[in-house]
């Protein structure tokens, strides 16, 4: 098929929901086996030993083994986790998962036949080729017994499992100035991190985005794993596509992405305007609270496990679902993440001035925090009452390797430390903001102090 024809052939599937399930397989990827008179009933876990430390590497292997056998356990957990049940994500779910014989628990589970985009795939698709189908499955069935087992899983769901075929970005890789402009960046050896070729559920080959196209960075050639990808324009790469192809475009949709910019998007349930930045994925383990608006509550590894396994649900339009042995190691991958070592913060004035401005809301090992009502924070209220995935809150974000995680605040308003703490942002009359004039409200923690004192604090926040 040619390139062009190819893409129309995708643009149509993506927007019609019409391609063909797979057919049904076991969470090990293997087809389901006939039903037999003489099957025993499926066993289901004792309850996790009450002796065993809470976030060590026992206790996660063994609520893995709850999160992959006991259903009622995933669907209590789903429950406890969610902040607002009354939001469009929360509502979701609720409907669908943990249902046990039905809904989204009877979907087809894929185990995708996908590789990732080197230089030589990105070549091809560079002169509109279609690849050759990938031969080999993700994962090869075996449940690993080891964290490192499960976090080496995990790295290659993270990299190689597609979260939906992107006609944008295949569109894209034939635009390479445009794709470089727009964060489709490179790695040294010309691969494409965040990119697959894969055979869809339909059994036509696609290219497909992965979470690494948000959450990896490339510095120097080199692929920076849980790095939020700040040079990453989505909604640049959209209207590119929509512009050079003639497609329709919903006006009021154009006009949203027109206004994300690097490192900004909005992909939430409803059609609110409360794009967010692309987060880091550092130390994810020691947060109690998932998402910019404190979505979900994290008392529980099941929490994200969950929240991974229905993301890539839902992101493949509801017509299969992962195995879950493949959501599960993608979570603990996650809680693998942890930037290059630092030396230790020195003891000194600006880390003292933390302590006594900062401390009580960054708080945890990840310097991030409990969540606080949006009125307080005082900073944009969209996303906190949002329809899609608003909770009334804000998430104290985590601190680590802050000095690099400009833009700052859940909406990337603010565009340095600097600015963050100045007073003069706060002014009605400030015109030096990156989204426009006007002041940018919120999050005055800091903005009181004298200059030499802003100057510590920050000097002190560069080395966390």
């Amino acid at each position: 098929m040619e390139g062009g024809r190819w893409l129309t052939t995708l643009a149509c599937a993506l927007a019609c929901g019409c391609a063909e399930p797979a057919p049904p397989l076991t969470d090990s990827g293997k087809a389901v086996p006939p039903p037999t008179s003489n099957q025993a009933p499926a066993t289901v876990p004792t309850a996790v030993e009450d002796s065993v430390e809470p976030w060590s590497d026992a206790w996660l292997l063994q609520e893995g083994e709850r999160f992959l056998h006991d259903t009622p356990y995933r669907r209590a957990a789903l429950e406890r986790s969610l902040v607002n049940p009354e939001n469009l994500y929360s509502r979701q779910r609720l409907a669908s998962y943990g249902l046990g014989d039905r809904r989204w628990d009877r979907l087809p589970i894929w185990n995708p036949r996908s590789t990732p985009v080197t230089a030589e795939l990105a070549a091809e698709l560079e002169r509109g080729e279609v690849p050759s189908a990938p031969v080999e499955r993700l994962w090869d069935g075996v449940e690993p017994t080891t964290m490192a087992g499960w976090v080496a899983l995990g790295r290659k769901v993270f990299f190689g499992y597609p979260m939906r075929a992107e006609v944008y970005m295949e569109w894209g890789l034939t635009k390479p100035a445009l794709a470089a402009k727009v964060g489709v960046e490179r790695s040294a050896d010309g691969a494409v991190p965040g990119l697959v070729v894969f055979r869809d559920v339909d059994r036509e080959v696609r290219v497909g985005i992965t979470c690494a196209i948000c959450h990896t960075s490339v510095q120097d050639g080199e692929v920076i794993e849980g790095s939020a990808r700040r040079t990453f324009d989505y909604g640049r790469l959209r209207l590119g596509y929509f512009a050079d192809t003639g497609a329709w475009v919903k006006p009021s949709l154009a006009r949203r992405m027109e206004n994300w910019g690097p490192g900004r998007a909005d992909v939430t349930e409803d059609d609110d305007e409360d794009p967010v930045t692309i987060p880091d994925l550092w130390s994810v383990r020691h947060q109690r609270w998932l998402t910019q608006a404190g979505t979900i509550r994290h008392e529980s590894p099941l929490a994200l496990a969950i929240r991974q396994e229905t993301q890539l649900t839902d992101s493949n339009h509801t017509m299969i679902r992962p195995p879950r042995a493949l959501a599960w190691a993608l979570a603990m991958y996650v809680y693998s993440l942890e930037p290059a070592a630092r030396p230790a913060p020195a003891e000194d004035r600006g880390a003292a001035l933390f302590d006594d401005h900062c401390g009580s809301c960054h708080a945890n090992a990840g310097y991030g925090g409990r969540v606080i009502a949006a009125a307080t924070v005082g900073t944009h209220p969209a996303l906190a009452v949002s329809r899609g995935r608003g909770t009334g809150t804000y998430r104290v974000a985590p601190l680590v390797r802050v000095a690099d995680g400009a833009p700052y605040l859940h909406d990337g308003s603010v565009d340095s430390l600097d600015e963050l703490l100045s007073p003069e942002r706060l002014q009605p009359d400030y015109t030096d903001g990156h989204l426009g004039p006007g002041p940018i409200p919120g999050h005055t923690a800091g903005t009181e102090l004298a200059e030499p004192d802003r100057a510590a604090l920050i000097a002190f926040l560069r080395t966390i």
